[in-house]
């Protein structure tokens, strides 16, 4: 008979510092400004483009955000630097995004009532990892005193859900008891403060999830997996090229295309179609209707996307309390939207309503989890 697998624990931290719209832009416009006085005879030549202005109103708009948290925010609004100002630590000392990661890991472990003892796998899967080795999970999984394993794991929007895909597997396959997975999403070195089309898009934050049999749960908020579905098609509508080989290729290892960058109008049109595709093909495998589904813990990338992939699934636009947007508040937090979401809109189901956890990014990747409340 196979084992019921079970979330019984989430976790959501974020830094102190925040970072408005409006000072973001106020920001961004001194930078063309000066950056346009600095080149305007090229740009009144017509060799150099013009840097556009951007207003508060526009992002708001454009994407729902109204501020995002950030690490650290000395240096990101710096018109002279534009990108936030992070101190290097010596190898001994706890990394960054290793401290991000714990922050969230006690917060879900907590939740699920699990001493370090009780589990043994940590899975850290997120959209950026900020050394290739040794891998940010096994630090995490030492600082905590778990015993057993882990892994990183890079799947950019989708890397939450994918994570807890490979623990539902390991834990069907008896590999282990108990999972922790974590999305440290520190993605604010990754932003492009220069770029009138992307520098508001992100925020930092870390979640993470406690995936356990049923049969050892203990927390008062327990859902079931009723099963997890994944599919990826190959992108380069969202990209960043940063990576090893840059120093061997002589070029600008910090240079735009190093950056986060994306065809925004492009990976609109596909994905939102293909979102509500593929959530509509997993809630049929257990014969739900979207019209039965209580929450939608949708991807917080784009208000606009979810707007619309809510009304293609109901015919009908969404409520606040049926899809719950976070991204006005947090921004983009990368494969951390949909879990944020959850950890703040669960408590209120009662057994036996169900949601579905979905993801969305690039690659482009979609991973999603049919969840119902025990």
């Amino acid at each position: 008979m196979s084992q019921q697998i079970v979330i019984s624990g989430v976790g959501v931290w974020h830094p102190q510092d925040s970072i408005s719209n409006q000072e973001l832009v106020e920001s961004y416009n001194a930078y063309c400004d000066k950056f346009n006085a600095q080149h305007s005879s090229e740009i009144e030549s017509g060799e150099v483009q013009a840097m556009p202005h951007s207003s508060a109103e526009f992002i708001e708009k454009a994407s729902g955000i109204k501020q995002r948290y950030i690490y650290k925010k000395d240096g990101a609004l710096d018109v002279d630097r534009m990108k936030p100002l992070i101190e290097p630590r010596a190898d001994e000392v706890l990394s960054h995004q290793a401290e991000f990661a714990i922050a969230s890991a006690k917060i879900a472990m907590e939740k699920a009532n699990k001493k370090a003892d009780d589990i043994d796998a940590v899975i850290v899967s997120c959209a950026y990892t900020q050394r290739s080795y040794p891998a940010i999970a096994i630090e995490v999984q030492g600082a905590l005193g778990i015993k057993g394993f882990g892994f990183d794991m890079l799947v950019a929007c989708s890397a939450a859900t994918f994570g807890m895909h490979r623990a539902f597997e390991m834990l069907s396959a008896g590999s282990a008891k108990c999972v922790l997975v974590i999305n440290p999403e520190l993605v604010s070195p990754q932003v492009n403060y220069k770029d009138r089309d992307s520098h508001f898009i992100f925020g930092d934050v870390s979640t993470a999830t406690v995936l356990e049999r049923a049969e050892t749960a203990t927390s008062e908020h327990v859902y079931d997996v009723l099963s997890t579905k994944a599919v990826t098609q190959f992108s380069n509508n969202i990209r960043s090229n940063f990576g090893y080989l840059t120093r061997a290729e002589d070029v600008d290892p910090y240079g735009a295309d190093k950056l986060f960058h994306q065809a925004g109008r492009k990976v609109f049109k596909e994905v939102c179609p293909m979102a509500a595709e593929h959530i509509s093909e997993h809630l049929s495998r257990h014969d739900i209707e979207p019209a039965n589904v209580k929450r939608w813990w949708l991807h917080q990338a784009n208000i606009n996307m979810n707007t619309l992939i809510a009304k293609r699934l109901l015919g009908r636009e969404a409520s606040r309390e049926e899809a719950p947007i976070v991204l006005d508040e947090f921004a983009n937090t990368a494969s951390a939207g949909s879990v944020i979401a959850f950890g703040k809109y669960h408590e209120d189901l009662v057994s036996g309503d169900v949601g579905i956890l979905c993801s969305f990014g690039a690659g482009y990747s979609i991973g999603s989890l049919v969840l119902k409340k025990r």
